[in-house]
């Protein structure tokens, strides 16, 4: 029994971030249905780094677990009166719609609140619902480029480099995930549903909220060196630094510590003050060059041993196989009728009386269509015929 057991969820969104909230809400056991299109969600046929499955790509699988499936035709009157039945008694609607979409199909924040006035409507958009910017297509590279983020590390002059996830899906999804929970308390205390509106644009520039104050209120220039920094806003050495066998990061160290660890002398007598901004170029190419005598195990424990803040660079590999990580059981491993045994990252919230567990994993299209209406009402006479019909889809394990 999860802490959102009890919770209905109507998941009508599609691709990352939308369907990523949902599974954060099933992870906490809430009963997430994911309304799909008959032919199966976007994302079912769009499978990210070209993984594919048995029947379900590992896009779907990775952001689908703990959700069952109604595929239904909502462009039909059938389909249509079928979602209406189940938002009378659902606690959350979700959906990542193009803005004005969800009005033009009668499923907006004023409809459905009028058939269930203590609904929680969450709507996530790319740029917000209104503005210029409304009908963009809202997507995390292109936002990741918008959010000033991609200046704030690397070199002067060189391309900005992405980050290597999907960063602004991830957060957008969190902050959705938060306004749901914070929508459900305030429901608690007075009673009241509401609408949630989330982009994608303000998810990613409100996390900045260190950097863009400094900007703001510091007056500090947003500008990238001629060395590979890792951010323009922290002081030297801050960075990934190639060692004789493989990269580690060092970041923002006393200078006279590091000086003595590395044999750097000139930097004994630097200011860490002053100079790891005006000599930062010339700090970073210091510490380059002498880090690359040593394996990166060597330097680790000699920076370690001083008080020095480092780490190893990873790929995938070396993080699922971390000790840290298997002892936190950051992944979790379950049995899924057609994929087989599956393994990915767990549940980031770990609670004392009502954990996180994996009671499904990413549901067929369909899979779950009769038993969801069955639970609104309709005897299997009415399915069948909605089924000859092609209001719905259902899919057999």
């Amino acid at each position: 029994m999860g802490v959102l057991s009890g919770y209905r969820v109507l998941d009508c969104s599609i691709a990352m971030a939308g369907p990523f909230a949902a599974q954060r809400l099933g992870d906490l056991g809430a009963d997430v249905v994911k309304v799909e299109p008959v032919t199966g969600e976007w994302q079912r046929h769009v499978s990210a780094g070209g993984a594919g499955g048995n029947r379900v790509n590992v896009s779907f699988l990775s952001l689908n677990r703990n959700k069952r499936s109604l595929a239904v035709d909502l462009k039909s009157p059938d389909g249509k009166a079928i979602l209406m039945d189940l938002v009378r008694d659902c606690d959350v609607f979700l959906q990542n719609y193009r803005p004005g979409v969800a009005k033009r199909l009668g499923v907006d924040y004023e409809s459905l609140s009028a058939i269930n006035p203590s609904i929680v409507y969450v709507s996530m958009s790319g740029y917000g619902e209104t503005g210029p910017y409304v009908d963009r297509p809202g997507q995390d590279l292109v936002l990741q480029g918008m959010s000033g983020a991609m200046l704030s590390a690397g070199r002067e002059g060189e391309p900005p480099t992405a980050a290597g996830q999907y960063l602004v899906d991830a957060i957008t999804a969190y902050t959705a995930f938060e306004g749901v929970l914070a929508a459900l308390l305030h429901r608690e205390r007075t009673g009241e549903g509401q609408l949630v509106q989330v982009n994608m644009l303000d998810a990613i520039t409100t996390i900045q909220m260190q950097e863009l104050s400094v900007f703001t209120v510091g007056k500090k220039e947003q500008k990238r060196s001629a060395e590979p920094h890792a951010h323009v806003y922290i002081r030297a050495p801050y960075g990934a630094f190639a060692t004789s066998d493989g990269f580690i990061i060092v970041a923002f160290p006393k200078l006279k510590t590091l000086g003595e660890v590395i044999g750097e002398d000139s930097f004994l007598t630097m200011n860490d003050e002053v100079d790891t901004w005006s000599r930062r170029d010339e700090i970073f190419a210091k510490t380059r060059d002498r880090l690359k005598t040593r394996t990166s195990a060597e330097w680790l424990d000699l920076l370690r041993a001083a008080d020095i803040w480092c780490g190893p660079v990873y790929g995938y590999a070396d993080l699922v196989d971390d000790a840290q990580i298997k002892h936190n059981g950051s992944f979790v491993e379950y049995d899924h009728p057609t994929e087989g045994r599956v393994k990915t990252p767990g549940f980031p919230i770990r609670f004392s009386k009502t954990p996180s567990t994996v009671e499904r994993g990413a549901p067929l299209a369909g899979e779950h269509s009769r038993e969801i209406l069955r639970e609104a009402g309709y005897d299997e006479a009415r399915i069948d015929q909605l089924l000859a019909q092609g209001v719905i889809a259902a899919s057999v394990v």
